[in-house]
């Protein structure tokens, strides 16, 4: 949701899928050899795209993915290292779209985020933070993409980000790093937005709000829709009781903190019980990923 609203800005380009290639690129930029060489970088492409096909072919929007034609403009472009390669192809992006700025929105770079700031030294990062019991229920739509398949699985995943994107982010500079929530993005959607362009050092435009048909409205059709507000704690009423109980039980602290109260007492689940959860999401998603080779 906030994705779509920051790419209706006059300046800033937002693809609408998530990159993933990132940081396994820049991680792994070694095995490419030397990328002042033209061959190289078709290479860094190649690999680019077959990682995140869908992304670079549908989400771009402004330019075609042309590996043999990207390759000749970076090159002539002296984009000689891994972060330039990237930069390029995204800033191209956004230049066809007649946007100066570019994002992109890829939910685990929060774990990376200070070697995200190494390779990209000018990059803001906004970290925005919705109630675990709700990020739940949207990895239970999509279990098999994020291999969560109960919900002791899905808040130590929850924990897991949120613990690590905090405390990286404590360490930033106010100018680099902003946390937001969710609910305020509904509560109160204009001023939070206001706030988030101050910090990006760019005007507020009212037409982060507007609202575009979308041809394929993909896995969250929500984001073509106005603001809901009240598209919040749907736990409440969707989670059972036990299933409230097992998560606060694992993230409670985390969610007290963040200003998310708890349903129950939270009290540490017992040795036994946390592996045969355990156990069980790895049961499940070794059956999901069997079943994919054998198909």
């Amino acid at each position: 949701m906030l994705q779509f609203r920051l790419r209706n800005h006059p300046r800033i380009a937002f693809p609408t899928g998530e990159s993933h290639f990132i940081v396994p690129l820049c991680r792994d930029a070694a095995k490419f050899g030397d990328l002042s060489q033209l061959e190289n970088i078709r290479k860094v492409l190649t690999a680019m795209h077959k990682q995140s096909a869908e992304f670079l072919d549908t989400d771009l929007h402004g330019i075609p993915f042309d590996i043999e034609k990207l390759a000749v403009e970076l090159h002539r472009e002296n984009r000689y290292s891994m972060p330039a390669i990237i930069s390029g192809i995204f800033e191209q992006n956004a230049t066809a779209l007649g946007k100066a700025r570019w994002g992109d929105k890829t939910p685990y770079y929060v774990l990376h985020m200070t070697k995200l700031l190494q390779w990209f030294s000018d990059a803001q990062i906004i970290h925005i933070i919705r109630d675990g019991r709700d990020v739940a229920l949207s990895l239970f739509g999509r279990r098999h993409d994020f291999r969560v398949y109960n919900t002791y699985r899905a808040a130590k995943y929850w924990q897991h980000y949120v613990n690590v994107g905090c405390e990286t982010g404590a360490k930033l500079n106010p100018n680099v790093y902003m946390e937001i929530h969710y609910e305020d993005v509904l509560r109160e959607p204009a001023s939070t937005l206001k706030k988030i362009c101050a910090f990006l050092q760019e005007d507020y435009d009212d037409g982060m709000f507007a609202v575009r048909q979308a041809e394929l409205p993909g896995k969250t059709p929500l984001v073509h829709e106005p603001i809901k507000k009240e598209n919040k704690e749907k736990w409440r009423h969707k989670m059972t009781q036990r299933q409230i109980r097992i998560f606060e039980s694992v993230a409670g602290k985390e969610l007290e903190k963040l200003g998310y109260p708890c349903l129950t007492k939270p009290r540490i689940l017992s040795f036994p019980i946390r592996a045969l959860y355990h156990t069980h999401n790895l049961i499940l998603d070794s059956h999901y990923k069997r079943s994919r080779r054998d198909a």
